[in-house]
């Protein structure tokens, strides 16, 4: 499985000034293979990976899932 190392403060940078999501950019990534998305901070430390799925579908069922997790926590918030 191939390995994309990813700075994330640069990254959400990015998706705000291009007025994307996320899953709209990983989407266009999908080539039929698996890969692992490792977001780091300025110092190269791990915050976080995803695996990215070899299908829209699975991307899809992705995007619900954690749509549904983050509104969750949001609540749990309030």
């Amino acid at each position: 499985m191939k390995t994309i190392q990813i700075q994330a403060e640069q990254f959400f940078e990015l998706l705000k000034l291009k007025d994307t999501s996320m899953w709209a950019i990983f989407s266009q990534m999908i080539d039929g293979n698996e890969k692992e998305i490792v977001f780091t901070d300025h110092e190269e430390k791990i915050l976080f990976s995803y695996i990215l799925p070899s299908n829209q579908e699975k991307l899809e069922e992705d995007r619900k899932e954690f749509s549904k997790q983050f509104s969750d926590k949001l609540a749990n918030f309030n």
